[in-house]
Parts: C-alpha cells; sequence; structure tokens
C-alpha cells in the first residue's frame, strides 16, 4: 500500500494539477552562482568541407544540440585544439552559426564577438542573443587554410550556460584527418 501510494503522489506531481502542467526545469545555480545545465548539450557532429593539407576556403562545422530540458540558454561555445602538428589560425570574422545541420541550414544566428586565444589555441564563439533550449545549431569556422602538415586534430567543443559564472560541459572532440595532398603521389 505504501509503494502505491508513493507512486501515486509522485505521478501526481510529476503530472502536475489535473495533468495539464508540465514540469519547468530550472538551471542548477550553486551557492557560489555558478550555473550549469540541467541537461547538457550533445556535440552531434564535426566535419570539414576538405580533408587535404594546406587548402584554402575550407570550413570546420560544429552540429551540437541544446535539448528542451537543458535549462538554460547556450551562451557561448569554445573550440580548442588539443592535438595536432600545427597550430590552426582561423578568420575570426567569418565566422557563422545558424539553426540546422551543415545539410539543412535554417535561421542564421546572430554572433556577438569571436576571439581567438593563441597561447592556448582556442577560439570562443558568442551567441547575442543566446540560443534558446530546444534547438540544434551550427557553428562554421573558417581557417586561414588546412594545417600544412597531415595527420590528427584533435579540437575540443565545450558549452557554457548564460551566467556570469557558467560552468562550461565538455561536449567531446571534432577529430579531423588531414592528408598529403594525394595528386602529388607517386604510384608505380
Amino acid at each position: 500500500m505504501r509503494v502505491a501510494t508513493l507512486f501515486g503522489i509522485t505521478l501526481s506531481l510529476a503530472m502536475g494539477v489535473g495533468g495539464l502542467t508540465p514540469p519547468v526545469t530550472q538551471a542548477v545555480q550553486l551557492r557560489d552562482g555558478t550555473v550549469y545545465f540541467v541537461q547538457p548539450p550533445k556535440l552531434v557532429n564535426a566535419t570539414t568541407t576538405y580533408k587535404d593539407v594546406n587548402i584554402w576556403g575550407g570550413t570546420y562545422y560544429f552540429t551540437i544540440n541544446l535539448p528542451d530540458n537543458a535549462g538554460e540558454s547556450l551562451q557561448k561555445v569554445t573550440i580548442a585544439q588539443r592535438e595536432g602538428t600545427e597550430n590552426i589560425r582561423y578568420n575570426l570574422n567569418d565566422t557563422r552559426a545558424f539553426v540546422g545541420t551543415r545539410e539543412r541550414k535554417e535561421s542564421r544566428l546572430t554572433l556577438g564577438a569571436v576571439t581567438d586565444e593563441r597561447d592556448t589555441r582556442t577560439v570562443t564563439v558568442n551567441f547575442d542573443p543566446p540560443v534558446t533550449p530546444g534547438q540544434t545549431v551550427t557553428i562554421a569556422l573558417r581557417p586561414v587554410s588546412n594545417p600544412s602538415f597531415s595527420g590528427v586534430y584533435l579540437l575540443g567543443v565545450t558549452a557554457f550556460p548564460v551566467g556570469e559564472k557558467s560552468h562550461g560541459q565538455f561536449l567531446g572532440f571534432g577529430r579531423f584527418q588531414f592528408y598529403s595532398n594525394r595528386s602529388n603521389w607517386w604510384f608505380p
């Protein structure tokens, strides 16, 4: 009987009064003011338009899903190069973001400051206004050119909720494999 009563109370609370009010998801905020996502975003995909070294005009796409129950809007994303022989340089003024994926672009998003911290090899992309929960967004980052050296380049993606003191949630790595120009290879 106790289990059934407890289950009924829990179900009633989850359903809301009369089953009409959905539960409200709010951001997690610690006593010190640090804001966390309730449900963190997810790095869905990271792709590049060109995989050869020394190619100009490429774009690196990072697609992020911000779930409905994130509890807070997405304020900024950092993309930090963690592995790779050469430091990748970017045309920060060409950075774009839009709702949707690389293949299905929807509305364009307005960006705030896009900055590059050379010492930590980190690009920061600020959204202005922040991205509301329940959307999939893609950041299009333009390198000056692909690296000169072939190999694997790992770019770590971290998302930050809105707040003066927000905790970044590491979403994973974008893994790019760049190859030596295959047209220069000699095949017997």
